[in-house]
């Protein structure tokens, strides 16, 4: 598999959706993953099984970020599940899973 890096981010070329959650699953970092397809069922498939914070349909990684999604400036950001420290509400014990939905959107 070659990595190619295009506007400043990578693309993997992979043979179908199993091997790109699969390569996801072991190379990726739970943060923001994408899916450039026509197939609505493997866009579906790819939304549901892949573990990461953000992912995308047709769109650019570049739309995961805390102002983007309205949660106003980032002051940090996680990877893990749990990321609260001490006392923790229910609201801390919940991990949230962002869906973008595209037709080949960019952020400039």
């Amino acid at each position: 598999m070659a990595t190619t890096g295009i506007l400043g981010g990578t693309f993997d070329p992979v043979h179908n959706a199993h091997l790109a959650m699969a390569h996801i699953a072991n190379y990726g970092s739970q943060h923001t993953d994408a899916i450039v397809t026509e197939d609505k069922a493997r866009a579906r498939r790819f939304l549901r099984e892949v573990d990461s914070s953000s992912v995308m349909v047709n769109a650019s990684t570049r739309f995961a970020d805390g102002y983007e999604y309205g949660l106003g400036a980032e002051v940090g950001i996680s990877t893990d599940k749990l990321h609260a420290r001490g006392p923790v509400g229910l609201e801390g014990l919940t991990s949230l899973k962002w869906v973008v939905l595209g037709t080949g959107q960019i952020r400039k």
